[in-house]
């Protein structure tokens, strides 16, 4: 990593993280750490790339969601109540009853 620097950061899901990773893959062989970071995307990703990104938009447009909050539930796809309060549990952001109802419902429909 010497001489490389962090211009832009951004979360983004498992599933394009693998993506990201093949492409790199056909131009050459992989270092070390985008190896094991290529073999846990392919072991933990859930949904493909459009599904991932479709999945987020829609808990976008929750109010209380906010884009790393979005790819942390498209990453673990929480099936419960107690999966969620997990996911913030070290959030400043309170999520009511109704609103962890939401993020179930459209996380049900992305579920195999």
């Amino acid at each position: 990593m010497i001489g490389k620097k962090l211009v832009h950061e951004k979360p983004v899901p498992l599933s394009e993280v693998l993506d990201m990773l093949e492409a790199a893959k056909k131009e050459g062989e992989l270092e070390y750490w985008q190896r094991l970071t290529y073999d846990y995307a392919q072991k933990f990703s859930e949904l493909p790339t459009a599904k991932a990104k479709e999945l987020m938009g829609e808990l976008m447009e929750l109010e209380k969601i906010r884009e790393h909050q979005a790819v942390i539930i498209t990453d673990l796809m929480p099936e419960t109540a107690d999966d969620i309060n997990l996911i913030f549990a070290k959030e400043r952001t309170k999520l009511e009853e109704d609103d962890i109802k939401k993020i179930l419902e459209i996380v049900k429909k992305y579920l195999k």
